[in-house]
């Protein structure tokens, strides 16, 4: 659905004037094509669902011309012709749904509408978690059917001039046939999970070593030396787990010092450290600003001058927002109060260049911009005294030190994931490529009447966040591109409350034309919703 020089955008319909649509082409195929139904003065068939419905429709700019609806609720159609479906069939399932009103319009029918909108209906029913999928296709079609998958079962339904066969598909049965999968192909614009490159996931197919392993020692090793490297940190610690686990580290050991610190927050991440901070009870203050606001450094200078702070803790990129933090102001303030810095790099390390080398401890994960499979974090750090108070064991730091930062068992599938994928962060003009992908995004957008959450300068490379006028619903725009394609960022809570949506290009070689499928998409849908607003 990315190509330019159509105007098709597969949706959710929602709108009054896309049900009236609906209605007709419903009667143009299931009263005149197909004689299921009987005519009327008005040329329009309402389906006996509608209410239930949800329809997923193809539309050449105003024109309904292409169309399906999927049901949820029992008892479904196939229910009341056969009785119930269940007695059929010698297979069990907990979450089904059936699939009806099957039309494209004649001039439409070459085979890219309806792959098109297949493709979504596969999207949508994967979306909804459904574990089932129900047709009554008519017998003209059954081929066709069979080619997506269904299989019939049960009797044929309905009068001998629109006959209909039931049939099914699985989830499972889908997983099984690669080309629907390749129909129902989505390119992601996720902050995280990534999508990571056909190399890196071959690493899977071997048998994983044995974490005391020389083999495994060695990839250990490749992934300190590189991290440090990338970063200009003296050492850092490997953790099995999320970036949460990093962070959790970095608490802990504050909490062992006994001292006092400062949390800077202007967005989820931010927050979180100061839940970090309070579970691990530490003795901080906090500074927060609105969401997408950047930091008044005089202000920071002040607080330290009262407080005499041990430590400051932020977070660089804020990926709720995709604000990239002044890391050089906060640092300088540090130094200039002999106060250590805490980072929570999680989203900036392989988005940005970066200098860790006055930082006291900074977090990172495997997944987000490197671009390695989600499952490891760290914890750089420099120079970190002895604690006054005891630390939980895996949380220690100091401990993945002495024990050459192997301490406990370790997936080397991970290891081995993350070492490849750190290689790509040294080849050169990595990051001036990720600048170039961003800006020719949001100056696309921004000429297109988009608004965005933070300005450009202040904008991480690799994540942009969008805001909706209240009279457009950002899930339903995140959705319809989910239908056409593109996963963005869009179901979490903050971003639901705040009516957002995130676009990210965390992956190291993104696909212009992928990307200006996402735009030309982003801005269909877009024109859409401003046509019908009030």
């Amino acid at each position: 659905m990315g190509d330019e020089n159509m105007n098709y955008t597969i949706k959710i319909a929602r709108e009054t004037q896309e049900f009236e649509g609906i209605f007709r082409l419903n009667y143009d195929t299931f009263v005149e094509e197909i004689p299921q139904h009987s005519e009327n003065t008005e040329r329009k068939l309402i389906d006996q669902f509608h209410d239930e419905n949800e329809y997923v429709i193809c539309k050449e700019d105003d024109e309904i011309i292409g169309m399906m609806a999927i049901r949820d609720i029992r008892p479904f159609s196939l229910d009341k012709k056969l009785g119930r479906i269940e007695n059929h069939l010698q297979l069990s399932f907990s979450k089904p749904c059936e699939i009806r009103l099957l039309s494209v319009k004649p001039k439409f029918r070459n085979g890219r509408v309806f792959a098109s909108i297949t493709g979504a209906l596969i999207r949508y029913c994967l979306y909804k978690g459904y574990d089932i999928a129900f047709i009554s296709g008519t017998t003209r079609q059954t081929k066709l059917y069979k080619h997506l998958g269904f299989e019939p079962f049960a009797q044929l339904v309905g009068k001998d001039d629109a006959l209909f066969q039931p049939m099914y598909l699985t989830k499972e049965m889908f997983y099984q046939k690669e080309h629907l999968r390749t129909l129902s192909m989505v390119n992601s614009f996720l902050p995280g999970p990534v999508r990571v490159e056909d190399q890196i996931q071959s690493i899977f197919l071997s048998q994983p070593d044995w974490h005391r392993s020389q083999e495994h020692k060695q990839t250990a090793e490749s992934v300190f030396s590189k991290l440090k490297q990338l970063t200009n940190a003296k050492n850092v610690s490997v953790f099995t787990g999320t970036g949460t686990v990093a962070n959790d580290a970095i608490a802990a050991h504050l909490a062992s010092l006994g001292s006092n610190g400062l949390i800077l927050i202007n967005g989820e991440f931010g927050e979180r450290l100061a839940d970090h901070a309070d579970r691990f009870g530490l003795q901080y203050d906090k500074l927060a600003v609105s969401w997408g606001s950047p930091f008044n450094i005089e202000e920071i200078k002040k607080l330290c001058r009262l407080n005499h702070y041990h430590w400051i803790w932020f977070v660089h990129c804020e990926t709720s927002t995709g604000m990239i933090n002044n890391f050089d102001a906060i640092q300088k303030v540090c130094e200039e109060f002999s106060i250590k810095m805490c980072i929570d790099a999680i989203s900036s390390i392989g988005a940005v260049p970066i200098n860790f080398e006055k930082a006291y401890m900074a977090s990172g994960v495997s997944g987000k911009a490197i671009g390695s499979i989600t499952g490891l974090s760290f914890v750089l750090f420099n120079e970190l005294e002895k604690s006054v108070n005891n630390v939980p064991r895996y949380l220690d730091v100091k401990y993945y030190q002495e024990c050459d930062g192997i301490p406990f068992t370790q997936n080397s599938y991970l290891f081995k994931a993350l070492d490849l994928a750190l290689d790509k962060l040294f080849e050169p003009n990595f990051f001036d490529k990720k600048v170039s992908v961003f800006s020719y995004v949001y100056d696309t957008l921004k000429a297109q009447g988009f608004s965005f959450v933070v300005e450009k300068e202040l904008t991480s490379p690799c994540v942009m966040t969008i805001a909706f006028p209240k009279d457009i619903n950002s899930m339903d725009i995140g959705l319809d591109l989910y239908l056409n394609g593109f996963q963005v960022h869009f179901r979490n809570r903050y971003l639901i409350k705040k009516n957002w949506i995130q676009i990210a290009f965390m992956s190291a070689n993104e696909s212009m034309v992928i990307i200006d499928g996402l735009l030309h998409t982003l801005q269909n849908l877009f024109k859409e919703k401003t046509k019908v607003a009030p």
